[in-house]
């Protein structure tokens, strides 16, 4: 089995490293990069044959993983038509449609799409999945294999999920710091030096969602043990009630959403060369 990335920034390093990890052959690996400093970067690394030109990278691979920024898409796809005629694409570009992949390749419609999130780097990542049905279950299995390197899959049915996907997950990592950021926050404010609130924010938030997943038990009924009647917590959950916390989250997560579908549209609009607003 021969795979070849297209990009080799952060994530495409960080699922290389997790197939690696996985007992995949370093040899079996192939990264197409222009940056000369990145490419000696992976071969130093992780042992993987790394090309400046897509042809030579992209020649034999069974797959080929399009690990470009989405703005780019549109124009290393269309230099890639004719070479992956016999390989399962998978993207990994948020936003960029199916129907809009397979016209660039020039019909190819062998296409798996995925989003995972930064927490991949350090191989604890979730990715969702979309494949439309008349993608093999092989080449299905491979798209989890590759993308399960690096943390959890999720298969969605319906590719228009995939905006959901990347409002949850993708940007997630994003709400989670940004709640760290508060928490650090305050209890600077409470007089704690910068080193002993970043440690209470961050231990407190991974023993909460170690605790959570490890529980049978919803967040919800969690909260409410934590919420003493007349305690300490209580008076917390209703200061962020009263300032309508939840209700902002969801709506941040709605906002998300919508912009990833206006992103889709205009990436995949003809008349704008791809270009997002």
């Amino acid at each position: 089995m021969r795979i070849c990335f297209i990009g080799g920034g952060n994530m495409a390093t960080a699922l290389v490293a997790g197939l690696i990890k996985q007992g995949r052959p370093a040899d079996g690996i192939r990264v197409v990069e222009i940056d000369a400093a990145a490419r000696a970067r992976l071969t130093r690394d992780l042992g993987v044959q790394a090309h400046a030109e897509a042809a030579a990278g992209v020649a034999g691979a069974d797959c080929v993983v399009l690990a470009v920024k989405p703005q780019q898409v549109r124009e290393v796809a269309g230099a890639l038509g004719a070479l992956v005629r016999d390989a399962l694409v998978i993207t990994i570009a948020a936003g960029i449609r199916h129907v809009d992949l397979t016209r660039w390749l020039g019909g190819h419609a062998r296409i798996v799409r995925a989003m995972p999130n930064t927490p991949a780097l350090v191989l604890a990542g979730v990715t969702g999945l979309f494949a439309p049905p008349a993608v093999a279950r092989k080449d299905r299995a491979l798209a989890e294999q590759i993308l399960g390197a690096a943390g959890t899959t999720l298969w969605v049915e319906r590719e228009d999920e995939m905006d959901a996907v990347t409002a949850v997950s993708g940007s997630g990592p994003a709400y989670v710091f940004y709640f760290i950021e508060a928490l650090q926050q305050a209890a600077s404010e409470l007089g704690f030096e910068d080193a002993a609130a970043r440690a209470l924010a961050l231990d407190t938030f991974a023993g909460a969602v170690k605790l959570a997943a490890e529980s049978p038990e919803n967040a919800a009924t969690l909260r409410a043990r934590v919420t003493s009647k007349g305690g300490t917590t209580e008076r917390a959950i209703a200061e962020l009630d009263r300032q309508r916390v939840r209700e902002a989250i969801v709506s941040a997560v709605r906002a998300a959403a919508e912009r990833s579908q206006e992103l889709g549209a205009a990436l995949g609009r003809e008349d704008t060369g791809g270009s997002s607003r």
